[in-house]
């Protein structure tokens, strides 16, 4: 494969993971509007929301696994037209049902995509330095897409109705399809052994029944019977799946893998970057809207440092790694995502936003830098032949991450929010007492002096909880790169392509 078809392969691939990135956020902004004109229900809302995070986590093990059996590039393309195909109900759904149903079929096409670029670059890049180069370039792009994805749809939120921000993949995918059929190369995994449905079913089950306990937990409190029937479910499904994986000849996901120190210390690292990250993503977002009052697409552009840093970092990331070693980049990396999360500590509702900038650069570098080195880590731990299992892998610790970030320092957030807040006689105290958001819609409802004094305890209550939130996840970020260093090894040892890694998964 000549060098100038293994970089165009490379822009293919990146294509896809900007468009999943930019859709994961021009959501958030396209809410209000489809909400006004489908007029869905409070659970039908949740549900377009988490109807496709929820498909694509159950299904990332299950697709990453298909590929390596099927072709990784057949089940790209594949992907890419089901994910243009599933745009268009999504596009025009007359009914909240009918969008839920076209974000689980835009799930199951995103669970094919994410597993089966990196897998794919895994297999295009063989030399150690242009891979680590390679995959910083793939990071990067899911960074920018989450800088692009507010700037988009607020454009296309402007002039179109909101449905337009779902047809933005047609092209994008027509674009992947008729290129990547022609430069992209197919591997698969000439021995793949035969494919275990029970595993299947149960990776998918354990996940999403995980997940969706996290997330409603973390969103309604403890006193949610069916999130804590669910993650049980999840948690027992998910000790079946790994006591099947040992007993099989050909597992979807060998387990051995995660006995190897590195390739543990890696998958850890990875899902903690993602727990920090999502701080900055989820509530510095509301920082900026309920407490300082900005925009959604305002607030999108005070983010643009933060992404822009992750972007820069996740570029560097292979030579830093070179230069130094994974055992000392992957710890500095999570420390200055950990002191990224201190510096929120000491933020106020009049913190300048320079500060503030300052801060999400420090965050981001460190993120960008870490979940590429480990990234890259984790795909050079197995033959290429495994190379969709392991991807699958990579992104099950950046879903897992989400989740658990919002679910930890948001439960802490938000019990603190409650506890500080002084709600006056006249107002509903569940609306108030619930977020800062209900607090401030009470609030325009209230006498002037009355609304005043509620919006002033909500931010305040609001920002002492990001406070103690954040100081929590400084604290445990900090924590997992004093682990990172003992678990990557002794200084200067390389971390990729070393046989006695690749010989866990020979059979």
């Amino acid at each position: 494969m000549t060098a100038a078809r293994r970089w165009t392969a490379l822009g293919v691939l990146t294509l896809a993971v900007l468009l999943i990135s930019i859709d994961a956020t021009v959501l958030g902004l396209a809410l209000p509007h489809l909400t006004e004109d489908l007029r869905p229900t409070a659970t039908e809302v949740l549900w377009i929301g988490d109807a496709y995070s929820f498909v694509l986590a159950g299904l990332l093990v299950t697709m990453g696994t298909l590929g390596d059996r099927i072709g990784r590039k057949k089940l790209l393309l594949i992907g890419a037209v089901g994910f243009g195909l599933a745009s268009i109900p999504a596009a025009y759904a007359p009914t909240a049902g009918v969008l839920i149903a076209a974000r689980v079929l835009l799930g199951v096409a995103g669970a094919t995509l994410m597993p089966s670029t990196l897998s794919l670059i895994r297999n295009i890049f063989t030399d150690p330095k242009q891979r680590s180069l390679a995959i910083g370039i793939w990071g990067s792009a899911a960074s920018a897409g989450a800088a692009v994805g507010p700037l988009v749809g607020g454009l296309l939120l402007d002039h179109f109705w909101w449905g337009s921000v779902f047809l933005i993949n047609i092209p994008v995918m027509v674009l992947l399809v008729v290129i990547g059929a022609k430069v992209l190369p197919e591997s698969r995994d000439p021995h793949p052994g035969r494919w275990d449905l029970p595993s299947v079913g149960l990776s998918m089950v354990g996940v999403v029944g995980v997940v969706y306990a996290i997330k409603e937990i973390a969103a309604y409190g403890p006193a949610q019977p069916f999130a804590w029937i669910a993650g049980v479910a999840g948690a027992v499904a998910l000790v079946l799946f790994g006591r099947r994986q040992k007993q099989l000849e050909s597992p979807l996901v060998d387990l051995r893998l995660f006995a190897n120190a590195r390739f543990s210390g890696a998958v850890l690292a990875d899902l903690l970057t993602i727990v920090g990250l999502t701080a900055v993503a989820f509530f510095v977002s509301q920082f900026f809207q309920l407490v300082q009052g900005y925009s959604p697409l305002q607030a999108g552009l005070r983010e643009i440092p933060a992404v822009a840093a992750a972007a820069v970092g996740a570029l560097c990331a292979g030579r830093l790694a070179a230069a130094l070693s994974p055992r000392v980049v992957v710890p500095a990396a999570l420390a200055m995502v950990g002191l990224g999360l201190a510096g929120i500590v000491v933020l106020t509702a009049n913190t300048p936003y320079l500060q503030i900038a300052v801060i999400m650069v420090v965050l981001g570098l460190g993120a960008g830098v870490s979940t590429t080195v480990t990234a890259d880590l984790i795909l050079s731990s197995v033959r290429k032949e495994k190379a969709g299992a392991a991807s699958a892998v990579s992104e099950m610790a950046y879903e897992l991450g989400t989740a658990l970030g919002i679910a930890l320092l948001g439960t802490i957030l938000t019990a603190v929010y409650r506890a500080q807040i002084v709600v006056p006689a006249g107002a509903d105290p569940i609306t108030a007492g619930d977020s800062v958001g209900g607090a401030l819609s009470e609030a325009a409802h209230l006498p002037a002096a009355m609304g005043a004094a509620l919006a002033a305890s909500a931010r305040t209550a609001f920002v002492s909880g990001l406070q103690l939130a954040a100081g929590f996840g400084a604290v445990l970020l900090l924590v997992a790169a004093v682990a990172a260093w003992f678990m990557l090894g002794r200084p200067g040892q390389e971390s990729v392509d070393e046989p006695e890694l690749a010989e866990i998964t020979e059979r």
